[in-house]
Parts: structure tokens; sequence; C-alpha cells
């Protein structure tokens, strides 16, 4: 089965980011950054998040979506 993000098994799911923080217990501000792939999550947020959709961890695709980009400076090259 390939990797799917949070967002996609949530969906897949019907699950808001309120239920899905009701289920794994994590902070909403920080449910709501991991579904939309702007935060990286710990182990233990890992852990917490595939526990509440019931699939493994390995099953999640975790990172950052957004281009990390220069704010000051010229940049490379």
């Amino acid at each position: 089965m390939p990797s799917r993000s949070v967002a996609e098994l949530c969906e897949e799911r019907s699950l808001t980011v309120d239920q899905l923080t009701d289920l794994c217990g994590l902070d909403p501000h920080r449910v709501l950054a991991i579904m939309l792939a702007r935060w990286t999550p710990s182990p233990k947020e890992r852990d917490a998040i595939a526990t509440a959709l019931d699939v493994a961890i390995a099953d999640i695709t975790w990172g950052h979506k957004t281009p990390i980009q220069h704010i000051y400076g010229q940049g490379p090259g």
C-alpha cells in the first residue's frame, strides 16, 4: 500500500481536524499544522496520529509541502 498524507487519510475517513485532535490527544494547532504539511511531527506525535488513524507509521507520508524560502540576503548562487 503506498503511503499517504495525514490529510488524505483523514479525507478517506471523513475526519475533521477536531475529530483527529480528539482521537490522538495532541494540541489542535499542531494537528492542523501536521495535516497541512507545515510541521514535521516528532516520533511521539507520529505514533499518536498513526494510532488514531489505525495505520502503521510507515504508511503515512510525513514532512513539509511548503518550500523553504530565503528571507534575508541574496540566496543561493
